[in-house]
Parts: C-alpha cells; structure tokens; sequence
C-alpha cells in the first residue's frame, strides 16, 4: 500500500490515451474544487463540452458540489470509498499527524488505468498521471482473481491486510454501486469489472446479474458482456467495460445523472427528461431513446426496481459529434421488492409499476402503440425463458425458487 496521501496540488484534466490537455482543476483546500477550459481545447475542431454543468467559456468555473458532474462520474462507487477509508485509516495508525480525508480526496485515490471514462488527470510536476507507472497503480489480470477475491472478503470481514489493500485501492469504479469488487484485465488484455459475492447476500446475486445481462443482449438491448468464472467454486462476474476501444483507447462517458445535472440515487426525476437530453445533444436520438423504452420494458419484467439515474449512461460519439447511450449494465433482478421503478417513467405518470404505464407512455419514446406492444411481446418472450439460461450459467434448483418472484410475472 501506498505510503503516503496523493498529493493535493493543482491538475491538468487530459482527454484518452493522447493526453490532449482540456482543462485544469484547481483543489484548494479540498473541500471543493474549480475548473477552468484550456483555451486551445475550446478553439479545438473536436471540442465538446465535457460536463452540463460547464459553460464553454475561458476562465475559472465553480461546481455546485466538490466536482464538476463529468468529474465526479470517474471518481470511487461506494465501495471504492469503502475502501479508500481503510487505507487512510491504516496509514494514520502509522503517521497520527495525516490530515483527514476532504472531499476531494476520494477522486485523487482512483487507479488511472481503472478510472471510467476519458478525463484523466495530470501531474505537471511530476509528469505522470494521477496514480499510475508502478507495481500498486496496475490493475491485476485474471489470472490473480483468486488474489483480490480473498481481498475483498477480509476487507468484508474487518480482517483486511496492506496487501489486501493493495490489491483493491483505486479499483472500485462507478460502475457497479457498493458491492464488492475490482477492475481486471481479462484473458485478452481487455478492462473488466470482476463482481464479487457479499457475505450478506441472501441469494446467487452474481449469477442472477449475468443472467440479466445475457437475457438482455436476447431482448435486443446493448448490453455489457457478462459471464461468470469460478473461482475455487466462487462465482464471480466478469463484466467487460464499455468505455475502452478496441485498441484500448478511452470513451467520454457521462451518467444520465450528469446529463440532467443531478445527484441520480435521492431525488425523483423522469426518464422522458433523458429523452429530452437525448434530443438535444444524442448522435442518433431516435435509435437511442426506443432502445430506452425497450430496457424499461426489462427491468419492469425482471423487477430491477435499482434503476436510479447513475445505472443509465452515455458515451461520447465523437465521429457524429453527440452523445449514444451506453451498454445496459447493473442489472439486478430483486425477487423480494415491490414491482416499481425507481426513477419515474414520466413527471406525470409516476414510477413504472405496470404495463399499461408503459405502453400510455410509448409515444414519449418515439414509438405508436403497435410497436410498442411488439416490442413489450418480443422481451417478455425472452424473460419467459429465464430458467434454460439460468441451468446454463449453474443455478440451482433452490436458486430458481428465489428469482422466480422477480421473473414471474402473471399478465
């Protein structure tokens, strides 16, 4: 483990694997942080504003919050904090004096590598990026799963080690909530997320989320690619990130929180707000905002009721100069909730807790009641036959009895 906080000092904010310079972010205290545009970028045939909440202008610009939300997006899910405070936690057994974590802290502790998204940020002094060129700022291959499985239970149970640490600091994107966790690189070299079972998980989590996201990709909805592998007869997920190319380059990546400038988990907000977000500034709005209803459709048949703002997502289209919706990921099924959405189907309808809210609604969504109703038979048809894939992946018999509540649906 690291022997020491991450500096806070003054960054460049980068953009992919070119290292073109778009910004600088100013730290402060750490309580909050500023931006300012670098002048060259806003003048750039390529720019794109990288956040909703910026103004396209030079000059330095305030947050709300501690980030602006583009920012924020890269920055630790629960349980990357989680483990962040473990860290700070032991390194003041050892040094008292260690100031406190700030706000901003939590952003500067994320690995480079792992970080979602393009923004990146650059140490001038030293010329390196934030967190990376070492042996703790490189995410494990597969092959060391076993590794940081064992890491994340002792970490689960209190009993955590600095090596333990080592393994999961940095690691724990926004990809995925407060579950345990780690990015890997797959058999391929490729990025992933490796999704762990919860010492107080009451069912198979890991392999009811790869059976919706597998049932997805069948109901015709982009999904990430997701399996499962075995680790000492341990399923864990192996979900494959969206937000790198195929030759490893980096994709702008933003929240559909982000997009409405918006926290996304507490407060009420409407999905045809998305559509009008997609309208203005998505690459191929129309394709994207029936694809939309299309997920809302699956998670209401698998009773994914974790449908908050932060679980939608955008990459950026840089050819067509706009924003695609991303690969579905963090689909939960959860047997044991009330049939209802999280976030509103639209600010007059209320939540998503039936079919016929789904179907009034369709016409938001670009699509006449015909095709609406074709599209609802073609993914219920696919739900239907969950328990075939389910055998597949390895549940078992008392595994089926408890997703059935969320697979079931009787209409």
């Amino acid at each position: 483990m690291a022997g020491n906080l991450p500096r806070r000092k003054d960054l460049e904010v980068h953009l992919g694997t070119s290292g073109l310079v778009v910004g600088r972010l100013y730290l402060g205290s750490g309580k909050r942080s500023a931006f300012s545009y670098d002048e060259a970028w806003l003048q750039d045939a390529r720019f794109f504003n990288l956040s909703p909440d910026l103004q396209p202008v030079p000059g330095v610009q305030h947050p709300q919050g501690v980030f602006f939300h583009a920012l924020e997006d890269t920055g630790p899910d629960v349980w990357g904090e989680r483990v962040i405070r473990r860290a700070h936690a032991k390194l003041r057994q050892k040094d008292c004096s260690l100031a406190q974590l700030a706000p901003v802290d939590f952003l500067l502790w994320v690995d480079d590598e792992a970080r979602v998204g393009a923004l990146r940020l650059f140490d001038t002094l030293s010329g390196i990026y934030l967190n990376s060129g070492s042996a703790q700022w490189h995410v494990p291959p597969l092959v060391e799963l076993g590794r940081v499985l064992k890491a994340a239970l002792a970490l689960e149970d209190g009993k955590e080690s600095e090596q333990d640490l080592q393994y999961l600091l940095g690691r724990g994107t926004s990809l995925g909530g407060a579950r345990p966790k780690s990015t890997v690189r797959d058999t391929d070299g490729a990025l992933a997320l490796g999704k762990f079972p919860s010492q107080a998980d009451q069912r198979d989590v890991i392999r009811g989320e790869v059976l919706a996201m597998n049932l997805a990709a069948k109901a015709g909805i982009r999904t990430a690619q997701a399996r499962v592998e075995l680790i000492k007869d341990t399923p864990v997920a192996i979900i494959r990130r969206f937000d790198r190319a195929a030759d490893g380059g980096r994709i702008p990546y933003m929240s559909a929180a982000t997009m409405l400038q918006v926290s996304g988990r507490d407060d009420v907000h409407a999905y045809t707000e998305v559509v009008d977000a997609l309208l203005q500034d998505g690459a191929d709005p129309i394709a994207d905002i029936q694809e939309l209803w299309r997920r809302l459709v699956f998670n209401f048949l698998i009773c994914n009721t974790d449908d908050h703002l932060r679980n939608t997502a955008f990459l950026y289209d840089a050819r067509n100069h706009g924003w695609r919706l991303a690969p579905a990921f963090d689909l939960n099924p959860m047997p044991g909730d009330r049939r209802e959405s999280k976030t509103w189907l639209t600010e007059d309808s209320g939540p998503i807790d039936s079919r016929e809210v789904l179907i009034e609604g369709a016409p938001y969504f670009r699509l006449n009641r015909e095709e609406a109703m074709e599209a609802w038979e073609e993914v219920a048809r696919v739900v239907a036959s969950w328990r075939f894939l389910a055998k597949e992946l390895g549940m078992r018999s008392t595994d089926l009895i408890d997703f059935s509540p969320a697979f079931d649906l009787d209409l």
